[in-house]
Formats: structure tokens, sequence, C-alpha cells
């Protein structure tokens, strides 16, 4: 499928895209991860395929699955008598998606309801070589226009700058005449890089810090740890280069640099 674009210059579509944001107050806040958040490495169980790569523990597994339980609730009740519809942002966002989807119809299957809770589509979201300068996204994976008057709810893993969201949705608002279009992310990054967007849902409040870990990756390394972690500096130049195949036919993956960065412009 043919992805579809923004076109709109950068000012604008910041102007629209804020409009859509969530007020602080109008919120659940986050669980807030101080800036020394740390818990003991030896305390978790961290895979032997990643020891000594990892400066911290920052949000551990059960925390992670207790807060996204906490959300699923919230959610159901904010969409009571209506199916949401939710759109999971790969590849980062369908680990978040996956628990999200598990509670949700956990809390469905209970309350003697008779409409459907949700329905769900995979999309892929891009930016073009200049976001920083024009904050272009594409999207695919799917036609936006099937969202027609359908109440929707965009599932992500981070929001870092919040560029990415402040030009997708509208992009979403000018193809599709939604019933409603918010965001629920698992993390929300404090760095002054930040345009100041803030989702409708978001699970903890994370320093500006690199992450990895609950399908945060780094070169596609790290996305099977059930902790959400900090790397270190071993880390980065061990996968620098990404996941090598065994043996000496192993492919040159691209400069490991290029997948830090990417996570500063979202």
């Amino acid at each position: 499928m043919a992805a579809v674009s923004s076109a709109s210059d950068d000012k604008g579509a910041n102007v629209e895209g804020m409009a859509m944001s969530c007020p602080e107050d109008a919120r659940q806040a986050p669980i807030w991860v101080s800036d020394t958040e740390s818990l003991p490495m030896d305390s978790l169980l961290i895979p032997m395929h990643y020891e000594g790569m990892i400066e911290s523990i920052l949000v551990p597994k059960g925390l992670i699955a207790d807060r996204i339980e906490k959300l699923a609730q919230t959610i159901r009740r904010d969409y009571d008598g209506v199916t949401v519809h939710l759109l999971c942002i790969l590849k980062g966002g369908s680990a978040f998606f996956e628990e999200l989807c598990n509670q949700l119809r956990a809390i469905h299957r209970f309350s003697q309801r008779e409409y459907v809770p949700f329905t769900f589509d995979f999309v892929k979201v891009s930016s073009y070589k200049g976001l920083s300068s024009s904050g272009q996204v594409s999207v695919s994976g799917m036609d936006l226009k099937s969202l027609e008057g359908k109440h929707c709810l965009l599932v992500e893993d981070i929001i870092d700058t919040g560029r990415t969201m402040t030009h997708l949705l509208p992009l979403i608002k000018r193809s599709a005449a939604v019933a409603s279009l918010k965001v629920a992310t698992l993390l929300e990054k404090r760095t002054p890089k930040s345009c100041g967007f803030k989702a409708q849902y978001c699970g903890f409040s994370i320093p500006d810090k690199f992450v990895i870990g609950y399908n945060l990756d780094y070169n596609d390394a790290f996305r099977d740890m059930g902790h959400i972690c900090i790397i270190n500096q071993a880390g980065i130049e061990h996968f620098a280069e990404g996941i090598k195949a065994p043996g000496p036919a192993a492919a040159a993956a691209d400069d490991g640099s290029s997948r830090l960065e990417q996570q500063h412009s979202l």
C-alpha cells in the first residue's frame, strides 16, 4: 500500500498538532521516574546475552504490567459504550499494544456489555530525512480513509520530542473525519527538545536517557528484554553494527549512531 505523507509546513502542522495535545491538568498524571532512579542490577533478571551492557534498570516489567492494567481501566471508562479503534504504531508500540489489548479484553469479558470493545489496525510511521526541519511524516500499512467515523486511539511506545505526533495527528484528521483522536503512550521523555506535546494516556514520565527493553531497541537488540533499562557504552559498542549472525558470513549493518539519533527525533 502506498505511503501517505504530510505536506503542510512545519509551523502550521505543529500548531494544529498541539491543538490535539492533552493539557497536563486534563489527564491522569503518569508515574514519575526520577533522574536518579536505578534498581540494583543483581536484584532482577537480565538476560545473559545482555549482561554488562546495561547502565541501570529504569522500570521493571512487573511495574510495567501493573501500570498498563490501570491505563486499560481508565481507557475503558473513558470509552464506555463505545468501540475504540486502536492504531498500533510499529514496531516499538507492539509490546505495549499487546498487553493493553489483553487487559481491555479481560475488563470487557467480565463487564456483561453487548458492544464490541475495540478494533485495531497496525501502521508504520516513518519520517523523511528532513524531519528536524520539515517535520514531514509518512504512514504506510493501511488506508487512513478507513478511519472515517471511528474513535481512534494511537498506541505508541515512547514520545520524545513530540514532533512526530504533532504532524501525524493532523495528517490523520485531514485524511478522515474521525469521531475522536487520542494518543496512549507507555513512555514520555522529559527532554529540552520537547515541543510540549502530551498524550491523553501516559504510563511513565522518564528522564532524558536512551532507553531499551520492552520492545524498545538499539539496532534491533534489547527488544526481547522485559524491563525498561538504560543502555551503557559497552552495549552501544557491541551492537553498533546490529545483531550479527553466527559465523564469518554475518552481514554488516548501518552505523549504530543512527538508532540513537532516531529516538531523539520522535
